[in-house]
């Protein structure tokens, strides 16, 4: 369960948004909820494909979000190269998810950027909605 609304820290630019969430599960559930076809398609109720592996092929929401995992550190940290189908061909972000253990779960830590112009007030309204609410829903039924 989130313990409060996403916390904004430092400047913020409309070139980049910056994002933390508390969890009440541990990195590990955390992290497969995120990088998990199945978990992801649990939680958040639409499609997901996923290739685990580093350079591994995502496919989000039914693939409304698309892309390629560049780099994971299990249950720490996952960077993807991530894009809407809406935008301009060969137009990727940089998704940056980092999980820092805490007493009670887990401290996630979102930034994203590289994203085109216009984007910024969409896609900060839309982690809450589409991630962290979702993902809080099904932790906490899954956290065991």
């Amino acid at each position: 369960m989130m313990n409060q609304a996403p916390v904004m820290h430092g400047s913020q630019t409309r070139s980049a948004v910056h994002q933390e969430v508390d969890f009440h599960a541990s990195p590990e559930k955390v992290y497969g909820a995120l990088i998990t076809s199945k978990d992801f398609t649990a939680a958040t109720g639409m499609n997901a494909v996923i290739d685990r592996g580093a350079g591994g092929a995502i496919s989000l929401f039914g693939g409304l979000v698309i892309g390629r995992n560049i780099e994971l550190i299990p249950n720490r940290e996952i960077v993807q190269a991530w894009r809407s189908t809406s935008w301009d061909p060969g137009i990727y972000s940089i998704v940056r998810f980092q999980m820092v253990p805490t007493a009670s779960g887990t401290h996630l830590i979102l930034d994203q950027t590289a994203f085109p112009d216009g984007e910024y007030e969409h896609l900060d309204a839309g982690w809450p909605v589409r991630y962290w609410k979702p993902l809080t829903d099904y932790l906490g039924e899954n956290a065991s």
